[in-house]
């Protein structure tokens, strides 16, 4: 959704952008601000105005879904940190929001990242650059890694699932701007650009996902799950899985895949991130 289209001032902040701000600092939103404007393109290396990247207003496209390609592993371990000390590469910390169709942001979201290390190089033995998380009480993440290197054919990119508690699975992808391969990489799409600035020696990058999620307009800052009736089965809300556990539900095993704390509408048949049928 563009800012002015007709030529009006561009130099406007998004609705998205204000209820990112208003969460953050523990603020309510005031009413007067759930109409305000999408912010103005990105401009590209050539001067042209690139599709922007998509803002949280209402009628807006949710964030584009994208290949998950040949390298995702289930069952990565759950962590906000990839590196460590030793750790080589160039810093990169990534923080955003998860919001829904109403730009409220959703909390207890599930987050599972994988990249290539420094080298271009993916773990596909081990857990290496692997790693899920959920959103906190305001919908926010923060992940701690390094710039993936670069490989063959591709731009430098990091992979993502997201989804909300009983929703279906978002696979995208997240992008460097000023890379030269974005234009070459055909997967490369500018609307999954993040904003990335230098940091004394690392960098941090920002990206707000929003999920085809329906949501009322009339609470900004919460969102809802309705506890589903229960089929019968050993599957409990509250219960701490690790991945291997068993359990049934509506008459059907699952296997755990990921270790978490069940919530009502993480029932296994909904979230294929977190159970597979046995």
């Amino acid at each position: 959704m563009d800012a002015s289209a007709d030529g009006t001032d561009e130099r406007r902040f998004s609705r998205k952008s204000v209820l990112r701000a208003a969460v953050a600092a523990g603020v309510a939103l005031p009413v007067a601000m759930m109409g305000v404007p999408a912010l103005a393109r990105t401009v590209g290396q050539e001067g042209g105005l690139l599709e922007p990247t998509p803002m949280c207003d209402d009628g807006d496209d949710p964030t584009p879904p994208q290949t998950e390609g040949p390298y995702f592993k289930p069952n990565s371990p759950r962590r906000t940190s990839l590196v460590d000390a030793g750790t080589p590469g160039t810093r990169l910390t990534v923080t955003g929001y998860v919001f829904g169709l109403a730009c409220q942001p959703i909390a207890n979201a599930l987050l599972d990242f994988w990249q290539a290390d420094v080298n271009g190089v993916y773990d596909n033995t081990g857990f290496r650059f692997r790693g899920h998380q959920f959103t906190n009480a305001n919908g926010a993440f923060t992940l701690s890694t390094i710039v993936p290197g670069l490989y063959p054919g591709r731009t430098r990119h990091i992979h993502v699932k997201v989804q909300a508690p009983g929703r279906p699975v978002l696979t995208t992808q997240l992008y460097f701007p000023g890379e030269p391969r974005n234009q070459t990489d055909t997967i490369f799409d500018p609307r999954l650009l993040m904003t990335v600035r230098s940091v004394g020696s690392g960098r941090e990058a920002a990206f707000d996902f929003v999920l085809n999620v329906p949501q009322s307009s009339t609470n900004p800052t919460t969102t809802t799950t309705t506890t589903p009736s229960q089929p019968g089965g050993t599957w409990a809300s509250g219960t701490n899985y690790v991945a291997g556990d068993q359990v049934t539900y509506g008459g059907a095993g699952y296997v755990c895949l990921q270790a978490h704390l069940a919530q009502p509408g993480w029932e296994p048949p909904n979230v294929p991130a977190l159970w597979r049928a046995a």
